[in-house]
């Protein structure tokens, strides 16, 4: 593994962050060197680096971005999208077929997630 990989590997364990000069050290290289690391990692959109005080010292910490999610999944009930996705229609979505069939293939809290089924309908009194 090479340090650049070592150092992300590192920032990524902390979710709250980790200070730029606990890196250099625990890595055993120099600030300068560190700092065309932690360069490398901003460039490629790894990391973010904050300004920040580290017992009285600026330093900088530095935080793993985030993976973006596609969220796709939301809009999918089993392998239906929302009817709403691409509609264009003027309705009123209580009065909507479509939008109520793709509700009824919603999955119930008894199948748990990435399951479909029919939801049934409530009994009258």
């Amino acid at each position: 593994m090479d340090l650049e990989e070592e150092a992300f590997k590192i920032i990524s364990k902390h979710k709250e962050g980790i200070f730029q000069n606990t890196i250099w050290k625990e890595l055993d290289i120099d600030s300068r060197k560190c700092s065309r690391l932690i360069k490398k990692l901003q460039d490629k959109g790894l990391i973010i680096r904050e300004v920040a005080v580290s017992n009285g010292a600026r330093t900088y910490l530095l935080k793993a971005k985030e993976e973006a999610k596609e969220k796709y999944d939301l809009l999918l009930s089993g392998e239906m999208f929302s009817a709403c996705t691409s509609c264009t229609g003027d309705c009123q979505p209580e009065y909507c077929g479509r939008l109520s069939e793709w509700i009824a293939n919603l999955p119930t809290e008894e199948e748990g997630a990435g399951e479909t089924g029919n939801v049934e309908e409530p009994e009258e009194a």
